[in-house]
C-alpha cells in the first residue's frame, strides 16, 4: 500500500465518521458488543445446560477427583471427581432464576409501597418513606441475611430475603416518579373529569412510572445476583450436592490452594455475568435518560 492509498484510506474512514455523526449514529462500543454476547451465552447456558454440557452435574467420578483443568475436564473436577464445567453450565439457571425471581418480586413490591407512599396521604407517605431510609441504610446483603435468620434457609426463603433487601430502592424511585405523573396535567383532567382512582393508577400514574423501574431493575439485577450468591456461599440457599453458582463457590473455598479451579470458575462465571449486566444496564439507562430529557 502506498503512501496515497493510506492517506486514502485515513480519509474515507474520517468522512464515514462524519457521516455517522451527521446522522446521530455511533458506531457500537467494544464493551457493549462483548458484554451482550456475554449475557446472550450465559442465558443460552441457563436455558439448555445440556446442549454445552451433556453429562451429570451430579455423577461422582472418584477415580478423577481434584484432575486440573484439560482436555477431559475444560474446567477440571472438584474433590468427588465431578466436572466442575458441567455443574458450573447446569448452575447458571438456578442463579439466573434466583436473580429474576427476586428481582420480579422486589419490582412489585417496591411498586406497591412507591404507590402507596405517593398516592396514599401525607402520614402515610411519612411512615413507608422513614422506613425505607432505615432499611437503605442497612447494606443489601446485611439485610437479607436479617431476613434469613427469621425465615430460615432454603431457596423460596432465600428468594423472598433477597426481594426484601430490594424493595426499599424501588419502592423509593416509584414514589418519587409517581408524585411527578399525579401533578401532570393529564392526570389533573382526568381527575377533573371524574376518573375513578383505581383507573386513574392503572391507565396513568402505573404505566408512566414502569420505565425507570425497569431501567434500575436492569442495573440493579447485578447487585441482586451477588446478594444471592453471597448467601448461598453463607449456606442459606440450596443444599448439596445441587449446582448453583454460590454453593459451587462456597464447596471450593477449602481446595485454594490444592484445587484453585472448584472455587475459580463458578466466581468467574458470577463476575462475568454481574459485569455484563451492568454494562448492558448503564447503556440502557443512559439511553433512557437521552430519550426522557429531549
Amino acid at each position: 500500500m502506498t503512501a496515497v492509498d493510506a492517506a486514502v484510506g485515513v480519509g474515507a474512514g474520517v468522512a464515514a465518521g462524519r457521516r455517522s455523526v451527521i446522522r446521530g449514529r455511533r458506531p457500537p462500543r467494544v464493551g457493549l458488543v462483548l458484554a451482550v454476547v456475554t449475557l446472550v451465552l450465559i442465558v443460552a447456558i441457563a436455558v439448555v445446560p445440556g446442549l454445552f454440557a451433556g453429562g451429570s452435574p451430579t455423577e461422582i467420578a472418584s477415580a478423577d477427583a481434584l484432575s486440573g483443568p484439560g482436555g477431559a475436564h475444560w474446567f477440571g473436577t472438584d474433590q468427588l471427581g465431578r466436572d466442575v464445567f458441567t455443574r458450573v453450565a447446569h448452575g447458571a439457571g438456578r442463579s439466573l432464576w434466583l436473580g429474576v425471581s427476586a428481582t420480579t418480586l422486589g419490582i412489585l413490591g417496591g411498586a406497591v409501597l412507591g404507590l402507596a407512599a405517593a398516592l396514599g396521604g401525607r402520614a402515610a407517605d411519612s411512615t413507608l418513606m422513614r422506613l425505607a431510609d432505615i432499611l437503605l441504610a442497612l447494606p443489601p446483603l446485611l439485610l437479607a441475611l436479617l431476613v434469613m435468620t427469621v425465615l430460615g434457609s432454603g431457596t423460596l426463603n432465600l428468594t423472598l430475603a433477597v426481594a426484601i433487601s430490594t424493595v426499599p430502592g424501588y419502592a423509593r424511585m416509584v414514589r418519587a416518579e409517581a408524585l411527578v405523573v399525579r401533578r401532570s396535567g393529564y392526570v389533573e383532567a382526568a381527575v377533573g373529569l371524574g376518573l375513578r382512582r383505581w383507573l386513574l393508577i392503572g391507565r396513568h400514574i402505573l404505566p408512566n412510572t414502569l420505565g425507570p423501574l425497569l431501567v434500575l431493575a436492569t442495573v440493579g439485577f447485578g447487585t441482586t445476583l451477588i446478594t444471592a450468591s453471597g448467601l448461598s456461599f453463607l449456606g442459606f440457599g440450596a443444599e448439596p450436592p445441587t449446582p448453583e453458582w454460590g454453593l459451587l463457590l462456597s464447596e471450593g473455598r477449602n481446595y485454594l490452594s490444592t484445587a484453585w479451579w472448584i472455587a475459580v470458575f463458578p466466581g468467574a462465571a458470577i463476575t462475568a455475568t454481574v459485569i455484563a449486566v451492568n454494562v448492558v444496564g448503564r447503556h440502557v439507562q443512559a439511553r433512557y435518560t437521552r430519550r426522557t430529557s429531549r
